[in-house]
């Protein structure tokens, strides 16, 4: 069976200085009763952003079995730490669109007579949702399309799948992700290509990043995860015809090879002048 890597924090050396938290591009920290708190197994990519980070070496990583993600397993654990951190596992839930996996812990909590309300008091009733909201995960694929007739002589409609679209933020069992076909472009693609949404991204989940000033190592290992997590189709990498920009093929490609997976992989070239080459 697989293994996977995820981070285990000791609670003893913990201080909650809270050096850790942004260090987590997946929001699955938080600091809650004065320690760092791991409030989701399945938000945690387990390639360990956050080690380095903390001063006192709480933090590390331990390899489990690639089992099913199972939420009742995960509130068995989650409930014996405390009400806080209860609350912000099913607001993390709630917050990443996670409904099925929302509804199983709150069943769990009934079936255990555990009450927590998820209501703050100062918000009338509205749940709140901690953690950088621009790495909310959103699914938009069965967003609501707005009639722009007659609003504008040309208008384009954006062919965006899903939030968020960087590689670092981009959740790894984010929903959206099965049975997906992936498209991996340079960062300066949309912006060089002006038909990158209906010919490029259109009925695609989009993974974003720049293979010149970015970590391609931690890419690597974060595509890797996703190829071996998830039920992927395709892949698709879309580059500018910059020598820089062919940085990510080799990536890509070991990540195919390290997943185990037979998966297609497509190349297209951008040119500079915002011509499609191949």
């Amino acid at each position: 069976m697989a293994k996977r890597k995820i981070i285990k924090i000791d609670t003893e050396k913990c201080n909650g200085c809270g050096v850790c938290i942004p260090n987590c591009p997946e929001g699955a920290l938080q600091i809650i009763d004065g320690k760092a708190r791991l409030i989701s197994d399945l938000f945690c990519d387990g390639l360990g952003a956050c080690i380095g980070h903390c001063p006192q070496g709480a933090i590390t990583t331990q390899v489990r079995e690639a089992v099913a993600y199972d939420e009742r397993k995960v509130m068995a654990n989650i409930v014996t730490q405390g009400e806080n951190v209860i609350k912000a596992h099913l607001m993390h839930l709630k917050g990443h669109g996670e409904e099925g996996f929302l509804r199983e812990a709150l069943g769990y909590l009934k079936e255990k007579h555990i009450e927590v309300s998820l209501c703050d008091d100062n918000t009338s009733g509205h749940h709140s949702f901690p953690g950088c909201p621009g790495s909310r995960t959103m699914d938009l694929r069965n967003k609501e399309k707005k009639d722009t007739a007659g609003e504008r002589t040309v208008s384009y409609e954006s062919q965006l799948a899903q939030w968020p679209v960087q590689i670092t933020l981009v959740p790894v069992s984010a929903p959206y992700f099965k049975n997906a076909d992936l498209l991996i472009a340079a960062d300066c693609v949309p912006f060089a290509y002006p038909q990158f949404h209906d010919d490029l991204l259109k009925g695609k989940i989009v993974l974003v990043g720049c293979p010149k000033l970015d970590d391609v190592k931690f890419y690597e290992e974060k595509i890797t995860q996703i190829l071996k997590d998830n039920t992927i189709k395709s892949v698709t990498y879309a580059h500018m015809e910059v020598p820089c920009c062919f940085g990510l093929i080799s990536v890509i490609k070991n990540a195919l090879s390290a997943s185990g997976k037979q998966i297609p992989f497509k190349e297209v070239v951008i040119g500079i002048q915002g011509e499609r080459l191949q």
